[in-house]
């Protein structure tokens, strides 16, 4: 990549936008059981099928928030790739926490 990225502005921005769609969906980010709800959504949602259509505004809204998730994933990558640290807030920190745990219960591997 060239040019300058300011990463942390990125995350900060992506972080924002997480915290507005979980507000959307009534998400509590410090309670696990509904995090790892929201984890098993994203990991089981396919686009154009059943169970990942935007019909209403709440599923576009859990849609969206997934997006940001793999945004974020991309900003940290880039970042890490420039030997920079960049990491989300509290509401990033505990989607990924809960991603990852439900990643390693269906047996995926890193």
């Amino acid at each position: 990549m060239s040019g300058f990225e300011n990463y942390s502005r990125e995350a900060l921005q992506i972080e924002h936008e997480i915290e507005r769609k979980g507000a959307i969906l009534g998400i509590d980010w410090d309670d696990a059981v509904q995090v790892r709800e929201l984890a098993r959504q994203a990991l089981d949602c396919k686009l154009g099928e059943n169970n990942c259509e935007p019909d209403d505004p709440d599923d576009r809204a859990r849609i969206e928030l997934f997006g940001l998730a793999q945004l974020m994933l991309t900003v940290m990558k880039e970042s890490a790739d420039q030997n920079l640290l960049t990491h989300g807030g509290a509401a990033w920190k505990a989607f990924a926490r809960a991603l990852w745990a439900e990643h390693e219960f269906r047996g995926g591997t890193a």
